[in-house]
């Protein structure tokens, strides 16, 4: 036999699969060009284009009554692509120039692909999703099956250049054992279905092409790393350790401890009322670290009213009577655009009027919100209510907003705590001075990465710059941590990097204080603090000093925990 053969990826989802590879492709495109529709049947295209267009539509609605939490999420917004009004009148219009349908969709597309990836954050990743919605338009136009995964009776690994977020979401774990995508980055839809759905999953792996269909695969979801030419009985039991892993997650109970008895508060992130409630009800998360505000604004065509954002906020903060809520003022802009409080056509919405910056130019927005906020604590006495401020990036801006809450705790006599979200590099590199004015931050890894390496998170081609491993934002989290053990102020995170079990073990031994994930995520992180020590957890993290890039992160970490 020959020596086996590996290829690395970002891992996104931790675990060991063992099977054969089967490889989907998107289809190719028909010819560019065709010859022009005649008048007279121009108005029947543009009814049958419309017709397929609803036809996709309702197949993917159908497949999101199907499916829960994040991937129904995925699929309906992929299903309004398919009757956007703007596409679907694009495309009618060029069919009613004589152009004919599967070819107008074809250019429209592209146009609008062009104008998503001018538009940057979210927008660029939903091309994935309209390139998608085209190829099944075209399918119905063709009046054949919609592309999509083959059945399958046996598992297999899957393997593809980069998956819809319909195929994601519509796959059957039980014979899908692990993804591995060429594209795609950690915050991509594979990757945010892939951890709904528990099962290994390696992104931006760029070699993956070498591997062929039936061909099988040892896909190790920890490492990023894809083995072929194994010999079985090896690869077998791998899969059989990984087993015990998962039998440690799924017995877990909390709360969080080390295996030397040292407490480590893991938290919920959630985004209203009803997720609130649901994250207290699994029994094990101990607070929330980071409430998402946007919700009640974006659901919202103009600006809620105090009343209405203290009712959203009360039943959040009721549900975890006795415990702490971090609240995160509105985060808009960006890849979360509010119709009333969002600059259009800004070169560079990333960089642009978000966060807490929108209130140069609707000042009463954080007003008002600060107010609901306060009095929404008013209402649960019992509840440990941090406040915090995205995109801060000077320590001016950390003075005035402690301001802004402490002005609440007087005015309403409650005890709201004042904090900044640690997302913008120039708040890590100025962490003594901003700590002066706040009660604690939480270190927000994925706009921290982003920012750091200048690598838009949500960026196919930039998926290795978005590893929460590598070593430069992990450097400047190390130094907001420091200053938080030497000043005596939390420091929490609440991104991604929190919900890696591996890397939430550095974190836990640089000495944050709290980390917030995905309720789903919480057992994972918990059971393997269990299985290591502090001192441990800080040996992972002085490796890490010098590493060379995430990969080599990722291996000083697991040598210095112990983790094969």
């Amino acid at each position: 036999m020959a020596d086996p053969i590996t290829i690395y990826g970002t891992p996104v989802v931790q675990g060991v699969a063992y099977a054969p590879a089967l490889w989907v492709r998107r289809p190719e495109l028909p010819p560019e060009s065709a010859p022009a529709l005649p008048e007279d049947v121009r108005e029947a295209e543009v009814s049958r284009f419309l017709d397929c267009a609803n036809a996709v539509a309702d197949s993917l609605m159908n497949r999101a009554s199907k499916t829960t939490g994040q991937a129904a999420d995925v699929l309906i917004v992929t299903s309004s692509l398919a009757t956007d009004r703007a596409w679907t009148k694009d495309v009618s219009k060029r069919i009613r120039d004589g152009i004919p349908a599967i070819q107008a969709v074809m250019k429209a597309t592209e146009r609008f692909v062009v104008m998503f990836e001018t538009a940057g954050g979210v927008m660029a990743e939903r091309t994935t999703d309209l390139r998608d919605v085209r190829d099944r338009v075209i399918a119905h136009l063709q009046g054949v099956p919609e592309p999509g995964i083959p059945d399958c009776d046996c598992p297999f690994v899957l393997l593809a250049d980069d998956l819809s977020p319909a195929d994601t979401a519509s796959l059957d774990t039980n014979v899908c054992v692990a993804i591995v995508t060429q594209l795609g980055g950690p915050t991509s839809h594979t990757s945010i279905i892939s951890r709904q759905l528990a099962i290994p999953c390696i992104v931006a792996a760029r070699q993956v092409d070498q591997i062929a269909s039936e061909v099988p695969v040892l896909v190790d979801g920890g490492t990023g790393a894809i083995t072929t030419g194994i010999d079985e009985a090896v690869a077998l039991e791998k899969v059989r350790a990984d087993a015990a892993r998962l039998e440690l997650i799924r017995s877990w109970t909390g709360p969080a401890q080390t295996s030397d008895g040292v407490h480590v508060q893991l938290l919920a992130n959630v985004q209203d009322g009803p997720s609130a409630t649901s994250a207290h009800e699994s029994g094990f998360a101990e607070g929330v670290g980071l409430m998402r505000t946007e919700l009640a604004f974006l659901d919202h065509p103009t600006e809620p009213s105090v009343e209405e954002q203290a009712r959203s906020y009360s039943q959040a903060l009721l549900a975890w009577s006795g415990s702490k809520v971090v609240v995160r003022t509105l985060d808009a802009g960006s890849d979360k655009p509010v119709a009333y409080a969002t600059l259009r056509d800004e070169p560079n919405p990333a960089l642009g009027v978000r966060g807490i910056r929108i209130n140069g130019i609707h000042p009463n927005v954080l007003a008002n919100q600060l107010d609901a906020i306060a009095v929404a604590a008013m209402t649960a006495p019992d509840t440990d209510v941090w406040v915090m401020a995205p995109m801060i990036a000077t320590a001016a801006e950390a003075r005035w907003f402690a301001g802004l809450i402490n002005e609440r705790n007087d005015v309403f006599g409650v005890s709201l705590k004042a904090g900044v979200m640690v997302e913008v590099p120039a708040t890590a590199i100025l962490i003594d001075q901003i700590m002066e004015y706040v009660d604690f931050v939480s270190i927000g890894t994925n706009d921290l990465t982003q920012y750091t390496m200048a690598a838009d998170r949500l960026s196919a081609n930039l998926a290795e710059y978005s590893d929460p491993w590598q070593p430069a934002p992990l450097a400047l989290i190390r130094k907001v941590v420091k200053a938080g053990l030497r000043l005596g102020k939390p420091v929490g995170v609440c991104g991604e990097a929190a919900a890696d079990p591996l890397l939430a073990c550095v974190l836990v031994g640089m000495g944050v204080t709290s980390l917030s994930m995905a309720s789903s995520a919480i057992s994972g992180v918990g059971a393997q603090l269990g299985q290591v020590s502090l001192e441990q957890c800080r040996a992972a993290a002085d490796a890490l000093v010098g590493a060379f890039d995430g990969g080599d992160g990722r291996y000083r970490a697991r040598q210095a925990l112990g983790i094969e």
